[in-house]
């Protein structure tokens, strides 16, 4: 068996995720549907070694040295994407929408709850199949997992990790539909002069820098200086006896930061810049995660998990078409915003926007979801989601 140190694993999590690339390229599928590159290559590296370990040989092992500091840094540069001023521009809808999903992941953890009870299993297997990997998505799964495992649910990462991809896939398959009903449903159509829609985090992400723009050093050291902060206010939680993931203080350090920036602007902090490192760092975090999981462990579990999975899509659609559908106005930018609300309440945000991408490709713009959608699903149902977690792990353990 070869060891691996840790500058070595990392090498390897790199050569994952490029085989997830890969991967997209040879089965354009996979893409289609918004699977995770890093998540594709690792489970196909688990996979491997999960076969050799049936046959008696295991020929790497790993340190996962850097797995916890690229888990915290992706959910501090999270925590830069919670901006006061950014929710109040966004006006009455943006804050109804957060309230309404942030009720739903409640809801979530309620309905997986109740279905493990029903196959004798603990509340907190049902959680980390709802809002944990649902709402959250693989990362917050596999950031979650550990703290599920010392509350007694048993091969916590695998099972965060089948969750999460198995509401991706699902999600990816139910929103468009969905919002086609709807639309044909209520024969709507968007308006004549749709207004552009206002610039999003995760739209923003993509616009080429500008000449001026902040250098990289300055942001990553913004960055280490917030999960450096960040230790201080976790180990203060931790002295109140609050269980809380090892990323919140860093979350919340970075949330401070950028709505002092805000109002400052003393650090004039790059938005697109900071996401990008942290989706550096979510990828490799979930490449190292992935290519240790013990996939043996999963056949316990996987018929409640997939009855799980079933309740929770079947639930996610029926509240889309109806009480979410009201909620955002009944209109086609409503319709449009049911399909990304069943993308990102059952996987990613990019779930989402692929299910709006399909119905207004076909139907017309819908400026106003492109404007409330994105903020929601890609940076504050996060906080708002972790503080639901992190009250089910408090609860439930003491039961």
């Amino acid at each position: 068996m070869v060891a691996l140190d840790f500058v070595q694993t990392a090498a390897a999590a790199g050569l994952v995720l490029l085989l997830g690339h890969l991967i997209h390229r040879l089965f354009p599928v996979t893409a289609r549907y918004n699977l995770p590159a890093p998540v594709l290559g690792g489970l196909c590296v688990a996979l491997v070694l999960t076969l050799g370990r049936q046959d008696g040989v295991q020929p790497l092992a790993f340190d996962t040295l850097l797995q916890a500091p690229l888990m915290v840094g992706f959910f501090t540069t999270l925590g830069f994407g919670a901006s006061v001023r950014l929710l109040r521009s966004g006006g009455p809808q943006v804050l109804t929408y957060l309230v309404a999903c942030t009720i739903l992941a409640v809801l979530q953890n309620v309905l997986g709850a109740t279905v493990a009870w029903a196959f004798g299993l603990p509340p907190l297997f049902g959680v980390l199949a709802g809002s944990v990997t649902l709402t959250g998505g693989p990362g917050t799964g596999l950031a979650f997992a550990g703290a599920f495992e010392q509350a007694g649910v048993s091969s916590a990462a695998t099972v965060a990790v089948s969750a999460a991809m198995g509401g991706i896939v699902l999600g990816g398959l139910t929103g468009g539909p969905v919002g086609t009903w709807l639309i044909e449903r209520y024969q709507l159509r968007p308006a004549l002069k749709a207004a552009p829609s206002a610039p999003t985090p995760e739209l923003a992400a993509t616009q080429p820098a500008s000449p001026d723009h902040p250098d990289l050093l300055k942001h990553v050291i913004i960055l280490l200086l917030a999960m450096g902060l960040g230790v201080w206010v976790s180990k203060g939680f931790k002295a109140l006896d609050v269980t809380l993931p090892s990323y919140i203080g860093a979350m919340l350090v970075a949330a401070v930061l950028r709505n002092v920036d805000d109002k400052t602007g003393w650090l004039r902090l790059d938005e697109a810049m900071l996401d990008r490192l942290g989706n550096v760092s979510l990828s490799l975090f979930l490449a190292l995660s992935l290519m240790t999981l013990r996939l043996w462990e999963l056949s316990a579990v996987a018929l409640p998990l997939l009855v799980m999975l079933a309740c929770q899509v079947v639930f996610m659609a029926l509240v889309a078409a109806t009480v979410m559908f009201r909620v955002s106005g009944r209109d086609y930018d409503a319709a449009v915003m049911s399909g990304g609300l069943i993308g990102f309440m059952m996987g990613t945000t990019a779930n989402a926007m692929a299910n709006m991408d399909a119905l207004t490709r076909r139907y017309g713009p819908a400026p106003r979801a492109y404007l409330v959608v994105p903020m929601v699903g890609a940076c504050f149902v996060d906080f708002t989601n972790a503080a639901i977690i992190t009250a089910a792990l408090n609860l439930l353990r003491q039961n």
